[in-house]
């Protein structure tokens, strides 16, 4: 009889260390955590319930709705690939299309009202690890990137692909992110940014009939051209545009450990960056926070304004792998929420007051254990005076 047990085969101190260290954290309900039945590799807020669902892609092969102000009923889930989904995106005729990218290399795609199965787009000759979704000419089209290291445009209609991006000149590896810069697409042209396990981050403009990687002007040589953006050191993990006034700035997250901000007014020069340690796998921002996440199971808020840590949040017991912000009907934000391998989704609060309150009570356990370390607080004032009394009647 096999037994896939961690107990009963070898493992380092180190590997034990750890294991043990997650199993103790496991039964924490800090951010009301949701639990699901596998891995959880990306999420997407769901357009259908502004501000209070997402739809989650988990390592068996599905994609679950979860709705935050119903965690009992997880049931609802889109069904097909046998393998890992690894990313979602929500797109096509009224944003009425959900496609899932997955490690057997397909692309699935439902109607995200019935469920039913809908077109499969087969092309990629690995993992599909990202997607994105924008419309050129009058025709919806669904853009993927994979660990073939090639980006693939269709045609959501057809299933036509109709193009194929690579950069010719600069070696691109494994793709782990795209975002549709809709602030500059136009009705005949979509913008594209993509990231990969390089730390090269890649400008495209996608046509109909054609397709061209954006030359950048150096910020650091003025008159000078870059092919790609270059401010990390080593894989970059998660593009963001937020749209601030009249600019649209590019938020990063990478394997080196920060998380930046990188300013199209400067030609995408790093104009801020966050510390987070360890992988930075998610950012997201808000008007008034930075948030990032990733292996070290934290989640770290930053003062938008002053770029200073706010708080670090615990709750996950394994790696963080995606930030998901709920903005109500008005556009306003009112959750963020973080998936993780640890097969839990977690709702942590973004207005000041309610956030104070959560470390707070995270501040409690923290405190009771440094006072039973060192022999305070056992008894209380009222046992510890009787204590002394009865001390006094020893004496005489």
């Amino acid at each position: 009889m096999q037994s896939a047990d961690p107990e009963h085969f070898f493992e380092t101190d180190a590997a034990q260390a750890k294991r043990e260290r997650r199993a103790a954290k496991a039964g924490n309900k800090y951010g009301s955590p949701i639990s699901l039945k596998s891995k959880l590799l990306a999420a997407v807020p769901d357009p259908r319930f502004p501000g209070s669902a997402l739809l989650v892609a988990e390592s068996a092969g599905a994609v679950r709705f979860v709705n935050i102000n119903d965690p009992d009923n997880t049931k609802t889930a889109y069904r097909g690939p046998t393998a890992p989904v690894c990313c979602v995106a929500v797109g096509g005729p009224d944003s009425g299309t959900l496609f899932a990218g997955s490690w057997d290399k397909n692309i699935w795609s439902w109607d995200l009202n019935s469920r039913a199965p809908g077109r499969k787009y087969v092309g990629h000759t690995d993992f599909v690890k990202a997607l994105a979704c924008a419309t050129v000419g009058g025709k919806d089209l669904l853009i993927s990137g994979g660990a073939d290291k090639k980006i693939m445009v269709w045609d959501i209609a057809t299933g036509a692909r109709l193009h194929t991006l690579q950069d010719s000149a600069v070696n691109m590896l494994s793709i782990q992110d795209l975002v549709a810069d809709r602030a500059f697409s136009t009705t005949t042209e979509a913008s594209l940014i993509s990231a990969s396990s390089d730390p090269h981050i890649r400008r495209w403009k996608i046509r109909l009939d054609g397709w061209e990687q954006v030359v950048e002007t150096s910020p650091d040589a003025p008159g000078t051209d870059r092919r790609t953006i270059l401010e990390h050191e080593t894989t970059v993990y998660k593009l963001v545009l937020d749209h601030d006034g009249d600019e649209v700035d590019l938020w990063t997250s990478s394997g080196d450990g920060t998380a930046k901000c990188l300013s199209r007014a400067k030609n995408f020069a790093c104009d801020d960056t966050f510390h987070h340690g360890d992988h930075v796998r998610a950012v997201a921002v808000t008007e008034d926070w930075v948030i990032t996440a990733g292996r070290d199971e934290d989640i770290k808020f930053w003062d938008r304004t002053s770029g200073k840590l706010y708080c670090s949040l615990v709750g996950h017991y394994d790696e963080v792998t995606e930030l998901v912000v709920l903005r109500g009907t008005s556009g306003s934000s009112q959750h963020i929420c973080s998936v993780s391998i640890d097969g839990t989704v977690r709702t942590w609060p973004l207005e000041k007051a309610a956030l104070d309150a959560v470390v707070k009570e995270q501040e409690k356990p923290a405190e009771e254990e440094t006072k039973e370390a060192s022999g305070e607080g056992l008894l209380s004032a009222e046992e510890e005076a009787e204590l002394a009394a009865l001390m006094e009647d020893d004496d005489e």
